[in-house]
């Protein structure tokens, strides 16, 4: 029998990438709230809630289809990912064509939001299970293009808009974003069982750790540690994306920045929303990612209380960049610490289900900060409210760090009597 050759883990990843850089693509919404709306007719606000269905769609999909996705394997749900997505965009530049609002939410948000969770889960595990030895590095470099796909697609975007109008530029970004997502799907598939990369040799440095437990979803959510993680990445999805929701009038109120100055801030914001993601997962693979997320919340706890009192430009930005790249971290480092706990029988599965997280802090995050700021007027209450979130945050993840060290000293013990 001809022996399968064995792929190329770099090009799996680049694959990974293709998939991401397309979904992420959401992050640009703005880019097309005023040439949509305009042509419906309606406010903003109207347009933005095909966005909010997208983000619900995602976590909710990616929670109950992630054990569908470790079942078919990364290739059959590249692929109905890719035909979710691109569906929904073509749909959308139907929609905008017959102006039927309805149409719009369900294509955009349902369908494209389906196919925006089941995109994001599929190249995780399997990026983890080809990079035993650096699995902070490769799931960050995926989801780093999940951060970055708005830099890209929002000029292509405007551009196309402007071009061909803006039906046909839908038409065009769903041909583009289904060829990308298919092209990448039909490369990425599982490593064979036991995979070690080429050249490693144990003992010389080059030590995998071994996972803490390797359990299926529903063995996950009996665990504390689940919990625990969940609490931690809630927070910090609700506090990065209220700031990164209000950061130009914040800009505009603090710093005094035109509205074009505070644009090219919020352009800025997403630039470190996507190193921090290949950063901070790159470096959780040395710190440890127990480690990793104390440092998050330490920092942003000091963060959110301080910034409205730092009257300086320069420390103001450097401050409220750093909090972005731990926000983009904490997506990136979420899949390798998930390997970690919890193994890879099922990992897309118990991705998914932590992903209810970015669900629901995607609408309580921005929602805490409009109602207290409108009540109270400072911008200093307003973040002190975050800083006192993040609180707990940080007793949450040294709880984490408690439970992985147990659980590490156990299983020395148990492997010392073998």
């Amino acid at each position: 029998m001809k022996t399968q050759k064995l792929k190329n883990r770099w090009l799996i990843a680049a694959s990974a990438v293709g998939i991401h850089i397309s979904i992420g693509s959401v992050y640009a919404y703005s880019v097309m709230t005023n040439p949509v709306k305009d042509i419906f007719d309606v406010d903003g606000s109207v347009i933005k809630w095909a966005f909010k269905i997208a983000i619900l769609l995602l976590g909710l999909s990616a929670a109950f289809l992630g054990r569908w996705v470790e079942k078919v394997g990364p290739k059959v749900s590249g692929t109905t990912a890719g035909i979710f997505y691109g569906v929904g965009i073509l749909g959308s530049g139907l929609a905008v064509q017959l102006e039927s609002l309805p149409l719009f939410y369900l294509c955009y948000g349902v369908i494209g939001g389906i196919g925006l969770g089941l995109g994001y889960i599929t190249p995780v595990s399997t990026l983890v299970k080809w990079f035993p030895d650096k699995r902070g590095l490769a799931t960050g470099m995926a989801i780093m293009g999940f951060g970055f796909a708005a830099l890209i697609f929002g000029p292509v975007m405007q551009s196309l808009f402007d071009a061909v109008g803006v039906s046909n530029a839908f038409y065009v970004l769903g041909l583009i974003y289904m060829t990308l997502i298919l092209s990448s799907a039909r490369y990425i598939e599982r490593p064979p069982e036991g995979y070690m990369p080429s050249g490693f040799k144990p003992g010389e440095g080059n030590v995998i750790k071994a996972d803490i437990s390797n359990i299926n979803a529903m063995e996950s959510l009996k665990t504390p540690r689940f919990y625990y993680i969940w609490i931690m990445m809630f927070i910090n999805i609700a506090c990065g994306i209220a700031i990164i929701s209000a950061a130009s009038p914040m800009m505009q109120e603090k710093l005094s920045y035109t509205p074009m100055e505070a644009a090219a801030i919020v352009g800025l914001i997403g630039v470190f929303n996507g190193l921090g993601r290949i950063m901070w997962s790159s470096l959780s693979d040395y710190l440890g990612r127990a480690n990793t997320y104390i440092v998050f919340f330490v920092f942003q706890v000091l963060a959110f209380y301080f910034l409205p009192k730092i009257s300086m430009e320069l420390t103001f930005l450097i401050v409220l960049f750093t909090v972005i790249t731990m926000y983009g971290g904490g997506f990136a480092t979420l899949p390798a610490f998930l390997g970690d706990l919890f193994g890879t029988k099922q990992l897309g599965a118990i991705h998914g289900m932590v992903l209810t997280a970015w669900a629901l802090a995607g609408v309580v995050g921005p929602t805490i900060y409009d109602v207290v700021k409108n009540a109270t007027g400072s911008l200093d209450a307003t973040l002190a409210v975050f800083a006192g979130l993040f609180v707990i945050a940080l007793i949450v993840s040294l709880l984490m760090k408690r439970s992985v060290t147990k659980a590490y000293k156990s299983m020395e013990k148990s492997l010392a009597f073998v």
